[in-house]
């Protein structure tokens, strides 16, 4: 099967930019100090350059799972519908997942305030493709709606995530806007299902979609009952990983997706 390794090519340079920065920022402190941000996530400080390892270097699994995902876009046969047409959005979306590990990294390594901020924003622009994506192909648009829609979404993110009021399971606005986008997306992919005339791999979307909603309650429930500050194990690193896990599939299953022949008369 002939291959083209260009999408391999920018994951990777995500990879090893991405992880470089970061090692170098936490090295030299580049993101500024400890002001405790993600201590709320179980796992108790350490007094090293890696403030919480654990839910550190759960983060890889983002850059596996991008890289996975990089090396199946670079198959040359038709893989769906809107990514056959527009081969550079799988290479996006692998850029995408590989960049949210060392993004979410940068929170825990250094509980700085602008380690959040990364973290953050990597969220806003994996769910505002998922979202995007979705509304693109339900209104069968091209790839203008999905650039409108895609930055439309990170900027209701960002403008939603100043509201610095707590809330109830969340905890963060920013969460609750992150969490919208992607039942924006579920509920979108549904109804393309439901309009008929396109296939896909139904099991793909209920991996993804079992794997981000187990690694939800066990965010959460590892926040307050399950915390064990000094575990080796942290519920929230089990939550970087399965929300890879979610991520790869949630691309497979939009690789899967064929749209049936238009009738000719």
């Amino acid at each position: 099967m002939r291959r083209s390794l260009r999408p391999l090519f920018f994951a990777g340079a995500t990879a090893l930019v991405s992880c470089g920065l970061l090692a170098l920022a936490v090295r030299f402190g580049w993101l500024g100090a400890d002001v405790g941000r993600g201590a709320n996530f179980c796992e108790a400080a350490q007094d090293s350059l890696v403030r919480q390892p654990a839910n550190s270097f759960s983060n890889v699994g983002f850059v596996v799972a991008g890289l996975l995902i990089a090396w199946h876009a670079g198959r040359r046969e038709q893989i769906g519908s809107a990514l056959a047409a527009h081969r550079a959005l799988a290479t996006v979306v692998a850029c995408l997942v590989v960049f949210l590990g060392p993004a979410s990294a940068a929170m825990h390594a250094t509980q700085s305030a602008a380690g959040g901020h990364l973290d953050m924003a990597s969220m806003y622009l994996v769910a505002s493709f998922a979202a995007a994506y979705s509304g693109m192909r339900w209104w069968r648009g091209g790839i203008r709606l999905f650039a409108a829609l895609f930055v439309g979404g990170v900027v209701f993110c960002e403008l939603v995530g100043v509201w610095s009021t707590e809330l109830p399971v969340v905890n963060y606005s920013g969460n609750a806007a992150f969490g919208l986008l992607l039942i924006t997306a579920v509920v979108l992919e549904t109804l393309i299902r439901r309009r008929g005339g396109v296939s896909a791999v139904g099991a793909y979307a209920w991996v993804a979609l079992a794997s981000i909603l187990t690694a939800f309650a066990i965010w959460n429930a590892t926040k307050t009952w399950l915390c064990d500050p000094h575990s080796l194990i942290q519920g929230h690193a089990i939550w970087h990983l399965l929300c890879a896990v979610s991520a790869y599939y949630a691309y497979r299953y939009y690789a899967s997706e064929q749209v049936a022949p238009t009738p000719e008369f």
